[in-house]
């Protein structure tokens, strides 16, 4: 029996109650099998467990209440404005009350993101799940509650009043940026699951994607991506990382196709030993950078920098243990933090680690992995000045120039800029919100204002920002 022990500790934080029109409580929801999900917006593995979530919604709609839960674990994350802007792009239904203080997290003993937490419908907690596989882990504990309490089970649904996503200029969550030989500028349009072909002066060249969130190869209209992110151009193709369908995506710019060339759609994770030498699937692929024949693959949600053969097309564990962590070494020893950016100077990869707000280097030549700035999971900040004293705060895009690291210090909405001669961090541009990426074209930095639907040109010695108007 499902009865539980304990009561529920109330749903009460102090902050504010989104995605809904009033503020909620665990007595409002007597006779309905409750489902807590701890969260912060920013973490890979919470992001993962979004369509579980959907699909327990549908598949138990009479029964079930989902509520999130939002324990931040970035500054940045603390605010209303930026949990909204994650739910509207994420497209969650569901109630979230902001739990800034961790009051929740605490009362309910949790320990890490994702967990979430099955209440049954007299408002006992049942127990508790920390991680992804939720879906299979909860849908049968569920499905028991159900023909359990059959009898005391309200199936009335309950109207939350959730917002609507509001309808924005023509670019949603800008993403990762790309110029080709021309001058001209690729940009992941990722809350509208296409990438755009730009003018340098913002005119729409070319639309690769129907828009409709998917997984359908076929030509640029038909084809269909969810949530893509970083790019890379070769021989005429445009690869593509489509980041929530775990798949590298191939555009042929001649014969405006696109086709899938690594991916399956699932989630896939390799630890220490496992799969060396043998292809694999990428997870959560957020950045692609081409250098000589291969493709580096920053693939995000197994914390690993993979490499495709350009030959073969055949994607290989590269580098990282599978272990989030900020450890240098060799390449198999070292451990990342949910890389998000890449960027080379010669044979020297530059990643932004975003968990860890460090930027890594990775020498092709030497194989070791080494950290020029950062200090590890839970240091982080808006500090400029000597690289031992200087924090980024989940940094998730790099570009170089000369000898200097220009970085998308993301929750700071800030553009800094790292230089390698005198170890020291500065700030070059402030006021974006949640700048995913920059790439040096023409003399200026162009910059993607993700959470602002725009973006910029960055001037390099006044960091004056002009917007790039993007129409067709």
């Amino acid at each position: 029996m499902l009865t539980g022990h304990v009561n529920a500790p109330e749903l009460y934080t102090g902050f504010d109650w989104l995605n809904t029109s009033r503020n909620w409580s665990i007595k409002d929801f007597r006779g309905k099998i409750v489902l807590l999900d701890f969260w912060t917006f920013g973490c890979i593995n919470c992001q993962h467990i979004v369509p579980d979530l959907k699909r327990l919604e549908e598949e138990f709609a009479d029964v079930l209440v989902v509520i999130g839960v939002h324990s931040a674990k970035f500054d940045a994350e603390k605010q209303n404005e930026t949990i909204q802007q994650a739910i509207r792009k994420f497209g969650i239904t569901h109630p979230v009350v902001n739990d800034a203080s961790y009051r929740l997290w605490n009362e309910y003993g949790i320990r890490a993101w994702p967990t979430v937490v099955l209440i049954n419908p007299n408002g006992k907690v049942v127990g508790q799940h920390a991680g992804e596989g939720v879906y299979q882990t909860v849908q049968p504990y569920i499905q028991q509650m159900e023909a359990e309490f059959a009898g005391e089970l309200n199936r009335e649904p309950i109207d939350f009043k959730a917002e609507q996503r509001q309808e924005q200029a023509l670019l949603s969550f800008p993403s990762k940026l790309i110029p080709d030989s021309e001058g001209n500028v690729y940009v992941s349009d990722s809350g509208n699951n296409r990438i755009l072909k730009l003018s340098p002066e913002g005119r729409v060249l070319e639309t690769i994607g129907s828009g409709a969130e998917g997984f359908a190869d076929g030509s640029y209209a038909e084809a269909s991506f969810y949530e893509p992110h970083g790019m890379a151009l070769h021989n005429g193709s445009l690869y593509i990382a489509d980041a929530k369908n775990n798949a590298i995506r191939k555009a042929d710019l001649s014969q405006r196709q696109v086709r899938t060339v690594a991916g399956t759609g699932e989630l896939s994770y390799y630890f220490k030993d496992d799969q060396l030498e043998v292809p694999v699937n990428p997870n959560s692929p957020w950045d692609l950078l081409v250098l000589g024949d291969n493709l580096y693959i920053a693939s995000a949600g197994n914390h690993q920098i993979l490499r495709m053969d350009l030959g073969t097309e055949k994607v290989y564990r590269f580098a990282g243990s599978g272990r989030e962590a900020l450890t240098d070494g060799p390449l198999a020893e070292a451990a990342f933090n949910q890389p998000s950016g890449l960027a080379n100077n010669g044979s020297v990869l530059y990643i932004a680690d975003a968990e860890a707000s460090a930027i890594r280097t990775l020498n092709l030549d030497t194989g070791m992995v080494l950290t020029p700035l950062g200090r590890g999971l839970f240091d982080f900040g808006d500090v400029d000045g000597h690289v031992d004293d200087a924090l980024l705060q989940h940094c998730v895009g790099a570009e170089i120039i000369d000898s200097d690291v220009y970085i998308a210090d993301t929750y700071n909405g800030k553009i800094k800029v790292l230089d390698l001669s005198r170890l020291r961090v500065r700030t070059l541009t402030n006021g974006l919100r949640e700048p995913n990426d920059l790439i040096f074209l023409n003399g200026k930095l162009w910059v993607t204002s993700t959470n602002s639907h725009q973006l910029f040109k960055v001037d390099m010695h006044t960091g004056e920002k002009e917007e790039v108007v993007v129409q067709f």
